[in-house]
């Protein structure tokens, strides 16, 4: 892994520590640019809700259990217009 690869997952670091989860997985499907975020595993949601900036929320029993996060790729522009 190159050294710029490794900087940009360390900004990632305090973020992850401010999840009030102590497990995190994801995964990113490029072709329909939807990020899958999970909090357990095997999670089984059943039921969840669209917010209105494109974000499933997945729950099982009334917990959430992971975010559904809709046309992802736009959202990293956003963070470079605002520059963040």
């Amino acid at each position: 892994m190159e050294a710029i690869e490794v900087k940009k997952v360390l900004t990632l670091v305090p973020e992850l520590l401010d999840v009030p989860y102590s497990r995190v997985w994801t995964a990113y499907d490029k072709e329909a640019d939807v990020l899958y975020i999970n909090f357990k595993k095997p999670s089984h949601a059943d039921d969840s809700e669209l917010t209105d900036d494109d974000v499933i929320i997945r729950y099982e029993k009334g917990e959430v259990i992971g975010f559904t996060i809709l046309n992802a790729s736009k959202r990293k522009s956003l963070k470079h217009r605002r520059g963040a």
